[in-house]
């Protein structure tokens, strides 16, 4: 059964559809510089439409990247590249979405693709990261998650993969207060100014 918040969800992304479903431009403004993602709400319109929600609610302004995941600091055997941005918070302020799989979208997590964290399929918020190279224990059926529905694709960085890299190469801390994290944190978090259609 749906439930009601994931109806909102789905309300929400109708417009989208409507229109036609071409794809939608996102401007991330960061202290290291500007990341343009090309957004595809024809393929995955719950997650854009959550995503354009915090967009154009300035809900993702003053949030971070904060984690930088690759082969040498990753925790699981499943290993990925990836950064990881949003509100570094258990809670979000919008409700939490559901799933959208890669078999069902179609977009894989490949280079510059861009992704919803989540914890349980239907728990994402405003938690997403970044792929650097082909990841394909995130798509599904892939192993980085024991449920194997794998994570939410729905754009691709289109400019800005060059501050991606330097997000990614950028020091942590060798500690962190989950175990499962550890060396994965940024030392220095780097800031998201902005978040906007572009």
């Amino acid at each position: 059964m749906i439930s009601r918040r994931h109806l909102l969800a789905l309300a929400a992304a109708l417009p989208l559809t409507a229109a036609g479903a071409a794809p939608v431009r996102v401007r991330m403004v960061t202290d290291l510089g500007p990341i343009v993602i090309e957004l595809y709400p024809d393929k995955a319109p719950v997650t854009v439409a959550n995503f354009l929600a915090y967009a154009d609610q300035h809900l993702l302004d003053g949030g971070t990247f904060y984690r930088t995941v690759s082969p040498k600091n990753d925790n699981n055997p499943a290993t990925i590249s990836v950064i990881q941005g949003g509100l570094n918070r258990d809670d979000s302020p919008l409700p939490a979405i559901a799933h959208e799989t890669t078999k069902v979208t179609g977009i894989r997590h490949t280079d510059g693709v861009i992704s919803m964290a989540r914890d349980k399929p239907g728990t994402a918020g405003s938690e997403f990261f970044i792929c650097l190279g082909d990841n394909p224990a995130l798509d599904f059926g892939g192993a980085r998650n024991k449920d194997g529905q794998g994570f939410a694709a729905f754009g691709k960085v289109v400019q800005g993969m060059d501050v991606v890299r330097k997000i990614h190469d950028a020091p942590t801390l060798t500690k962190a207060d989950d175990p499962y994290m550890k060396g994965q944190i940024l030392e220095n978090p780097v800031k998201i100014q902005k978040l906007s259609r572009n």
